[in-house]
């Protein structure tokens, strides 16, 4: 089947299964290693990239789904203004994220800046409970989310 979706910015025809997952499209066809596999039931958040400015993990995404989507991979927010309001406010809050939860936790933060202009620390740390590594203070996320939600209205005013 012929899948039409764009991946990072770019518009792309993929020839697959129907039922092929997405993290294994990512991985297998376009080399985006980064996008790690880790439980494979949509529980860790360690898979996860944007599908239509949604995160998602790609791990129970078929291929079909993504027919005429947006797939952003964390390397390619990386590339972006908002990656670096979130970036800025991570550093000055001095969270190191493990390597293990970074899409995770990067994309679901883009999520809620998003959806709320000034998100609070309860709604920030409902989003993030998808994510399963606990290698960072919930509390200490969600202050240095609402710093990163600043950053952005300052940004975008």
């Amino acid at each position: 089947m012929i899948i039409p979706f764009t991946l990072n910015g770019e518009k792309l025809y993929l020839d697959a299964r129907a039922g092929d997952r997405l993290v294994h499209i990512l991985r297998q066809r376009f080399d985006l290693t980064e996008t790690k596999e880790s439980c494979c039931t949509g529980t860790c958040g360690v898979c996860t990239v944007l599908m239509n400015d949604v995160p998602v993990p790609s791990c129970m995404i078929p291929a079909f789904q993504i027919r005429n989507c947006r797939i952003v991979t964390l390397s390619h927010f990386k590339k972006t203004e908002d990656y670096q309001d979130i970036k800025k406010a991570l550093d000055e809050a001095k969270i190191s994220l493990c390597g293990f939860c970074d899409a995770g936790k990067i994309l679901t933060a883009y999520a809620v800046l998003l959806s709320h202009e000034k998100p609070g620390k309860q709604e920030i740390k409902e989003e993030m409970s998808g994510i399963s590594c606990q290698c960072t203070n919930p509390d200490d996320l969600a202050a240095a989310i609402q710093k990163a939600a600043a950053y952005r209205r300052q940004r975008l005013a």
